[in-house]
C-alpha cells in the first residue's frame, strides 16, 4: 500500500482509507458491530491503515462502533480521522434527512467534541481532525489557535477542513490553507474581515474524481504551495465510476427516496454513464476495473492527494480499490487524453458539464464548475 504525508506535518497515512460513515448512517444499509469489525480487519489485511470518521455520523454511532474495533488492534498501526462542528446534541436531525443541522465552531465546543470523540474511539489522540462542513463565516483565529493548542497537547496530530456537504466551497479551501481568518463569530454569524492568521490547515477533504475535478484541482495546487494535503472523497462519482457490470449507476437506475444521490443533478445520471464508457477501454488496456482506474488516476495524476477516503461497502470493493495504487501507471499520452476529454465535456452536449459548485460568495449560492487559479502557487 502506497503511503503519503500531509504536507510537512510528518503525518503519514495509507493512500486508500476506509470511510467509516457507513457505520453511522443507513444510506447503504445497516452495519452492525460485527460488520464494522469484519470490514475494518479486512481493510487492514489489504494495507489500509487510515480510517476516516466523524462524530456526526449516526450521532456518535460510527465512532462507537469503530472504537470497539480499536480495542482489538495496536493503535500505533492505524491512523484515525475525526470531525467536529455539528451540534447534534441539540439538533439530532431526522433519520434519512439531508438537511443541514445546527453547527458550532467555537473553541469550547471543538474541545468538548474532541474529548467526547476520544472517549468513543477509545484512543488518546486523533491523527487528522477536520472542521466538518465549515463555511467561511465560521472561520476565526480563536478556533484555529485552539486547534493548535490541542495539537501541542498531543490530542491531535494535524487539523484541517472537510468541505461540503455539496461540491464546492472553493473560498473555504483557499482560506484554510492560506491562513485567512475572517474574524467572524464562530457560532455562525457573518462578519466582514479577512485578516491573516499564522494557523493554517494541513488537510482539506473535498469531492474529487476524474469526472468532477473542480475545485479540488485548485486545492491540490494550493496544497503544494502551502505544504498541505488533500483528501479525495466520492472517488466513484456516486457510483457512476463503478461500471455498469459492477452494479454502477445507469440512466435507468431507480434512485430511492432514501438514497442520498437523489440530490444529484440530471446530467450526473444521464451523461455520467456515457463518460464512464469512454474511459472503459483505457481501464481494460491496463487490466483494471473502471473503479480502479478512477482511484489510480486520483493517486497518479494528483501527488497532493494524500489519501482517498473511499466509500467501500464490501470486502470485494475494499480489495479492488486497495490494489489500485500499485497498478501500472498511465502514460503521459493517456493522462492527456483523460484531461482533454474532461475539458471538452467528453464531446457531449452542454448539459453534460459537471454540476455547478456551491459557494457563499455568489447571491445564487452557486457558480459554474471551472478552473480558478488559487491565490498561492508554486511553479
Amino acid at each position: 500500500m502506497l503511503r503519503r504525508e500531509f504536507g510537512d506535518t510528518g503525518v503519514s497515512v495509507s493512500s486508500i482509507s476506509l470511510g467509516c460513515w457507513i457505520f453511522g448512517v443507513d444510506w447503504w444499509g445497516h452495519y452492525s458491530q460485527d460488520d464494522c469489525h469484519r470490514l475494518c480487519k479486512y481493510s487492514m489485511d489489504q494495507g489500509i491503515t487510515f480510517f476516516d470518521n466523524g462524530d456526526a455520523y449516526g450521532n456518535g454511532r460510527a465512532e462507537e462502533l469503530f472504537g470497539e474495533f480499536v480495542k482489538t488492534v495496536d493503535r500505533d498501526k492505524i491512523e484515525i480521522g475525526g470531525k467536529f462542528g455539528y451540534d447534534w446534541h441539540t439538533d439530532p436531525g431526522e433519520p434519512g434527512s439531508h438537511r443541514e443541522r445546527k453547527q458550532d465552531f467555537s473553541p469550547a465546543f471543538m474541545r468538548q467534541s474532541l474529548e467526547d470523540s476520544l472517549r468513543r474511539l477509545n484512543t488518546s489522540h486523533i491523527d487528522v481532525y477536520l472542521a466538518h462542513n465549515i463555511k467561511l463565516h465560521h472561520f476565526s483565529d480563536e478556533l484555529f489557535a485552539e486547534l493548535e493548542k490541542v495539537k501541542e497537547e498531543g490530542k491531535i496530530r494535524c487539523w484541517g477542513v472537510s468541505l461540503g456537504p455539496a461540491i464546492g466551497w472553493r473560498e473555504e479551501g483557499f482560506a484554510a490553507m492560506g491562513g485567512q481568518a475572517t474574524g467572524g463569530n464562530s457560532t455562525g454569524d457573518n462578519s466582514t474581515g479577512g485578516r491573516g492568521s499564522t494557523h493554517t490547515a494541513k488537510a482539506v477533504q473535498t469531492v474529487f474524481n476524474v469526472l468532477e475535478q473542480h475545485p479540488a484541482r485548485e486545492f491540490c495546487e494550493m496544497a503544494k504551495a502551502t505544504k498541505a494535503g488533500v483528501l479525495a472523497r466520492v472517488q466513484d462519482h456516486s457510483g457512476i465510476l463503478k461500471g455498469q457490470a459492477e452494479g454502477g449507476v445507469t440512466p435507468q437506475t431507480l434512485i430511492k427516496e432514501s438514497d442520498h444521490r437523489k440530490f444529484r443533478d440530471l446530467g450526473w445520471r444521464m451523461h455520467g454513464p456515457t463518460k464512464a464508457q469512454m474511459l472503459m477501454p483505457l481501464a481494460q488496456r491496463h487490466g483494471m476495473t473502471l473503479h480502479q482506474l478512477a482511484c489510480k488516476w486520483l493517486i497518479q495524476a494528483n501527488p497532493q492527494v494524500t489519501s482517498i477516503t473511499a466509500t467501500l461497502l464490501t470486502e470485494k470493493e475494499i480489495a479492488e480499490v486497495s490494489k489500485s495504487p500499485g497498478l501500472s501507471d498511465f502514460s503521459n499520452a493517456e493522462l492527456k487524453q483523460m484531461h482533454d476529454w474532461y475539458e471538452s465535456d467528453f464531446g457531449l452536449p452542454p448539459e453534460a458539464h459537471p454540476c455547478d459548485i456551491k459557494t457563499g460568495s455568489d447571491p445564487t449560492g452557486k457558480v459554474r464548475s471551472q478552473y480558478v487559479p488559487p491565490p498561492v502557487l508554486i511553479a
